[in-house]
């Protein structure tokens, strides 16, 4: 028999702050953190107990300008009880019901509300748990569609370096972040393969645009002939890759990725897990440049966090080698797929997104958080500011001249981040400082981000001799 070798603490919501502060180190293991976080002040974890619109409080009563909607995925904001009443209501009705064998009324509405929102003929919804979820279903549904149309030689995918699609294993082989570096070595899976970013800011090939003729996506077309078309399963594009420092393309990137992969009988999975849902100023962020994708992935701003969900959107032609009368199937299923309080908490969520008009809110704030960003250019270590609708970033730089960026690890860094939290700003500070908050957000919460923005990146200045440089 295994005994413990401590006396745990019983811990309720009503324990004092010290004793959840224990338990959380001993017990809970926060996501890409070290074992203990809580324990480290450095480190900057706290304890969440309340939200409310764009606004959190910690365990100890300090509030906080939630500048991240979470993880960019909060849009109608905290504290929605219209939604914690749907899913109340559709749990004591029927919580599950096996998606193997059969849907559910929520299931089935969600997923027609997807099909009339979703750009094109984006039609047919896979319903699933999360956004990596949704990617490796798309990866799994771009795969078998090659080999059931006679092209099974076809599996490899196209990615780009610096996007972020997700934590399990074909997600993350087809991301192009750091993740997939360490500590996770190779082999990836099989045909993972990665091209530049539409990075203007930081051009790979050393281009300036529009000279350039947008030469990042016609690497694409020359990837797909060097690997030979009859290999290449799909190419993989976040809009707006919002990892890789919310980088966005230039007008012409996407459509013609569009007509390259139409050309060469590649598909094209569109993620939007971060920018669907009116993030962008657009209900879907391919909206802006009239984008279809064969497969479109949705998770995130679908429920605004309320519940786990994600969805994987095919086109007709997708989904048709898969027809029963074909005596084919989709050889892919997740126990929690459609699960009907999740798909009630997306239902309650998209009816405030379309009554209170929070599309055209982030559009508008949008417009207005960018132009507010652009008094910061006053600081050195400020080299770039740019966005869309409300996803934004203020890139860092050690000098504008060179572009030199900060390592993700550095003090400067870690200096400005504590500034921000010290402050009242939740945000994530990498070689970029990201604002995606609520699309509820008001005016004068924006201001207050930019304030704080402002007043952080003195006190880092100040602290490493930065502002002597100007």
């Amino acid at each position: 028999m295994v005994t413990s070798s401590h006396t745990r603490a019983r811990v309720s919501p009503h324990s004092d702050a010290q004793t959840l502060l224990q338990a959380g180190n001993e017990h809970v293991w926060l996501h890409a953190s070290s074992s203990h976080a809580l324990a480290v002040p450095t480190e900057s974890k706290r304890i969440i107990v309340a939200g409310h619109g764009c606004m959190l409080t910690d365990i100890d009563g300090k509030e906080y300008i939630d500048g991240l909607a979470g993880l960019s995925l909060v849009n109608v904001g905290h504290g929605r009880h219209a939604i914690g009443a749907a899913m109340a209501a559709q749990a004591g009705t029927l919580a599950y019901a096996s998606a193997a064998d059969s849907t559910t009324l929520p299931a089935l509405q969600l997923a027609t509300l997807l099909a009339d929102l979703t750009p094109g003929d984006l039609s047919t919804v896979f319903l699933c748990s999360g956004g990596s979820e949704a990617v490796e279903s798309a990866i799994k549904i771009a795969r078998q569609y090659q080999y059931l149309v006679g092209f099974p030689k076809r599996v490899k995918i196209i990615g780009r370096r610096g996007s972020l699609h997700g934590a399990t294993y074909a997600a993350m082989s087809v991301s192009g972040t750091s993740q997939r570096n360490e500590p996770y070595h190779s082999p990836w899976m099989h045909g993972a393969l990665h091209v530049a970013p539409p990075y203007c800011y930081r051009c790979d090939y050393r281009q300036t645009y529009p000279t350039c003729e947008v030469y990042c996506v016609e690497a694409i077309a020359q990837m797909i002939e060097h690997e030979g078309p009859h290999t290449i399963a799909a190419v993989i594009v976040e809009p707006i890759s919002a990892s890789g420092g919310v980088v966005i393309p230039p007008p012409e990137y996407l459509p013609r990725l569009r007509q390259i992969c139409d050309q060469h009988g590649v598909l094209l999975i569109v993620d939007e897990v971060i920018t669907g849902f009116g993030r962008t100023g657009k209900m879907f962020a391919s909206e802006h440049w009239g984008l279809v994708g064969d497969i479109m992935t949705l998770a995130k701003g679908l429920s605004s966090g309320y519940a786990p969900i994600a969805a994987t959107i095919c086109r007709p032609h997708v989904v048709a080698p898969f027809a029963s009368a074909t005596g084919q199937r989709l050889s892919h299923l997740f126990t929690f797929g459609g699960q009907a309080v999740a798909c009630a908490a997306a239902l309650a969520n998209i009816q405030i997104i379309q009554d209170e008009q929070l599309v055209e809110q982030a559009a508008t704030m949008g417009a207005y958080l960018l132009e507010q960003l652009q008094g910061l250019r006053h600081h050195p270590t400020v080299g770039d500011i740019r966005g869309l609708g409300l996803l934004t970033a203020v890139e860092l730089v050690k000098d504008r001249a060179t572009k030199l960026p900060f390592a993700v690890d550095s003090a400067e860094v870690a200096t400005l981040h504590a500034a921000l939290v010290e402050r009242g700003l939740l945000t994530r500070v990498t070689q970029v400082i990201m604002l995606s908050p609520p699309l509820c957000i008001t005016r004068a919460e924006v201001d207050r981000i930019v304030e704080i923005i402002d007043c952080s990146l003195a006190v880092m200045e100040r602290h490493y001799g930065y502002e002597e440089r100007l």
